[in-house]
């Protein structure tokens, strides 16, 4: 009689792949957790529990079947769970890091919700992945026939690279425009290395450019080229900027030196890792080392910030939240992970100040929960009388990120905006108010997560693919 691989929840307990000492980890950049090994990844794939509707399935944005690559890992068949894998998925690997499970699939995972323990589904898929690019399993881009239609993609981030991906396998000529030296967007200069490390977005930017795919670095749109030369140059167009103005904090003082944005903070500290000339860094400016740090925020940039600064060398690491813990929209793996480290959580406080010019601390007040407000989250609401100073000489702003008006940096007034100043596109097609221009990712949806922008790539890839299959089944005619 055959093992039974599966199911194996009530015997075998849930186990994460092991993680690095925290004062080991909070001294350099490298990934935290490590790989399982073949056995232990076969034996938590094992402990699915084979729903008859997955509710990670149905809670994944790219709809993964995730069941079925569970099963084939379990049964030791990790090829077929690759193909499995990516064949929803454009960058499995980088998911497997750093999508939030614990409020996606593994959170709506069934025999977590009866009290057994989730099934470890990131891991086992960050491993299969990982496994596929040791083993030489995943294939160069290589179409079929190639195809005269052409599409230029705005942005390099994980919409606009998935979308590459998809079209350049089809045989689609494609060229991506980015305002950076390095394809990735966020996943190569917002996401710290103890998340990602670069080494695996790399990777996917050569398969892309080996495989056909035209690069355009260094280039601001408006600025070294126009939208309209673009769209002259391109049969379609794909909007994929992601967002990156930065919210402002208000009150007395919040224009001091030493208050910067998490994106100039992350960025500076990607590219010296990098090993790039970082003058900002290099002079303190975007350097935690030997400082009092306070991150405002609450969300997984946030938590980007402090840990970021732990490894940096800060002395003290705080971070101002105006909610409590349970209702703070980061991950609460995260939230761990940076308490291991050494910071420090401030619930329920928000700034009402800033002393001193260079800064040098902020004056803090208490909050309580009140009302819901339409949302359905309670309502914070300062407590009065409950101020206190919290010394700091560097404040990271990590307040989440708005849509630059893209419109009138580009000079196309007809582009659509919603009252937000997101792209407006159709929510299928991904198709914007200009006939042949795309929109996807953050551009549309507002700060949001990897796995949503790689969805949006992939499904306005497959609508630009039947807008030109239509064309030319019109023009045979």
């Amino acid at each position: 009689m055959a093992k039974q691989r599966m199911l194996q929840f009530v015997s075998v307990d849930k186990q994460m792949p092991e993680k690095r000492d925290a004062d080991a980890r909070a001294h350099d950049f490298n990934e935290i957790y490590g790989e399982y090994a073949d056995a232990k990844a076969t034996e938590q794939a094992g402990r699915c529990s084979q729903c008859g509707v997955p509710y990670c399935q149905t809670h994944c944005p790219l709809h993964n079947n995730i069941p079925d690559w569970l099963r084939l890992t379990a049964e030791n068949r990790l090829e077929e769970a690759y193909e499995l894998s990516q064949y929803t998925n454009t960058f499995p690997e980088i998911c497997g890091r750093i999508c939030p499970q614990d409020r996606l699939c593994e959170g709506n995972c069934v025999i977590e919700l009866s009290g057994h323990g989730t099934v470890t589904i990131g891991a086992v898929e960050k491993y299969i992945t990982d496994t596929a690019w040791e083993k030489g399993w995943v294939k160069p881009i290589t179409p079929r026939r190639e195809r005269p239609e052409s599409v230029g993609i705005i942005g390099a981030g994980p919409g606009g690279l998935a979308a590459a991906d998809r079209l350049r396998r089809a045989g689609v000529q494609v060229t991506v425009y980015d305002r950076y030296d390095r394809a990735g967007g966020l996943m190569i200069y917002g996401i710290p290395g103890f998340k990602l490390e670069k080494d695996i977005v790399l990777r996917r930017n050569a398969q892309l450019a080996d495989g056909g795919v035209e690069f355009v670095m260094n280039c601001n749109v408006g600025e070294d080229i126009s939208f309209e030369d673009i769209r002259k140059k391109h049969d379609c167009v794909l909007i994929a900027t992601g967002v990156y103005k930065s919210r402002e904090l208000e009150g007395p003082g919040a224009g001091a030196h030493g208050i910067v944005r998490a994106i100039d903070y992350l960025t500076a500290s990607n590219r010296q890792n990098f090993g790039d000339s970082v003058p900002d860094y290099e002079s303190g400016e975007l350097n935690a080392k030997g400082r009092k740090v306070v991150v405002i925020g609450g969300g997984d940039t946030a938590m980007d910030c402090v840990r970021t600064a732990i490894r940096q060398g800060a002395t003290s690491v705080k971070c101002l939240y105006r909610r409590d813990r349970a209702n703070m929209p980061g991950s609460q793996r995260e939230v761990q992970n940076a308490e291991e480290e050494g910071v420090i959580f401030e619930w329920l406080t928000a700034p009402k100040s800033f002393l001193g010019e260079p800064v040098s601390g902020v004056m803090v007040q208490k909050m309580r929960l009140g009302a819901p407000d339409a949302s359905g989250r309670q309502r914070p609401e300062v407590i009065e009388g409950a101020d206190f100073t919290e010394p700091a000489d560097l404040v990271i702003k990590a307040l989440g990120f708005e849509p630059e008006d893209i419109p009138t940096l580009w000079g196309e007034p007809e582009l659509e905006v919603t009252r937000w100043g997101t792209i407006k596109a159709d929510f299928r097609s991904h198709e914007t108010s200009l006939p042949g221009v795309y929109a996807v990712g953050d551009i549309v949806r507002g700060a949001s997560l990897v796995v949503w922008a790689i969805r949006d790539g992939r499904e306005a890839a497959d609508a630009i693919l039947e807008r030109f299959n239509t064309a030319a089944d019109v023009a045979a005619e």
